[in-house]
């Protein structure tokens, strides 16, 4: 059976008089397939006995793009400007993660992702790049263009990393449509890559198992703009399939 990969939701309102909506962007769909998983969306829901029981039918985690991270989450007050808060992904994202990470199940952090894993495990974050790293470069800038595959600025990769492994390269271009970034690292995290302004753009997990986040948006470049990505979700994929495959697993 193909490893079942569960993609965390967002909350969408296109209508204040309608219910908001659940869910994602084809493009971390579309990516999952092509590595050879099985998506399946995972909304987010409060019962914690709920989550878990979600949670513990998958192969592996990945936590998607999306709006800020409550601060109260890393013991900050709210910046000026903090965006958009989803307090019920919060609620679903930060505890799955601590158990991805504790359990050994792989994990895979893209953009709000990585945040998610830096804070779950005891990180924080910036809440607003341009106000708060004077020099910084643009970190919007695909999103100004709207155009997710717009490559805005390059990023250099530490060397033996996993991530630099994967890619078979130390410096490449990537797309970029973030406001917030990594601050303090959390324990058992390690930045593996940067933007040319210090911004972390990727943490792996100091551990054996797959724990992986990156701050631009592969999902969006895997399929043509910049296939070496689809390194990145083929070895994840593998690793949530030797997952379902070990005996402790099977028993």
């Amino acid at each position: 059976m193909k490893p079942l990969i569960g993609i965390s939701c967002g909350t969408f309102h296109d209508r204040a008089w309608c219910p908001p909506s659940f869910g994602h962007r084809q493009t971390y769909v579309d990516a999952i397939l092509r590595a050879g998983g099985a998506p399946m969306l995972i909304p987010p829901v409060q019962d914690e006995a709920t989550l878990r029981a979600l949670y513990e039918r998958l192969d592996g985690v990945l936590f998607a793009g999306g709006g800020d991270i409550s601060p109260a989450h890393y013991g900050a007050d709210p910046h000026a400007k903090l965006g958009v808060i989803d307090p019920l992904r919060d609620s679903a994202e930060l505890p799955m993660a601590r158990w991805a990470v504790a359990e050994g199940k792989p994990l895979l952090g893209i953009c709000r992702g990585v945040q998610v894993l830096n804070v779950a495990l005891g990180g924080t974050l910036y809440q607003d790049i341009p106000s708060e790293i004077p020099a910084e470069l643009g970190h919007n800038l695909s999103y100004e263009r709207e155009d997710w595959t717009h490559m805005a600025h390059e990023i250099r990769i530490a060397p033996g990393s996993r991530l630099a492994r994967l890619l078979g390269a130390e410096r490449l271009t990537i797309n970029s449509l973030h406001h917030q970034a990594v601050r303090e690292i959390a324990p058992g995290l390690r930045a593996v890559a940067w933007a040319p302004d210090g911004v972390i753009e990727a943490l792996e997990g100091t551990g054996d198992s797959f724990v992986l986040g990156v701050q631009g948006h592969p999902e969006a470049l895997q399929a043509q703009a910049d296939p070496r990505w689809q390194a990145v979700f083929a070895a994840f994929v593998a690793s949530c399939a030797g997952l379902r495959q070990a005996p402790a697993r099977a028993a």
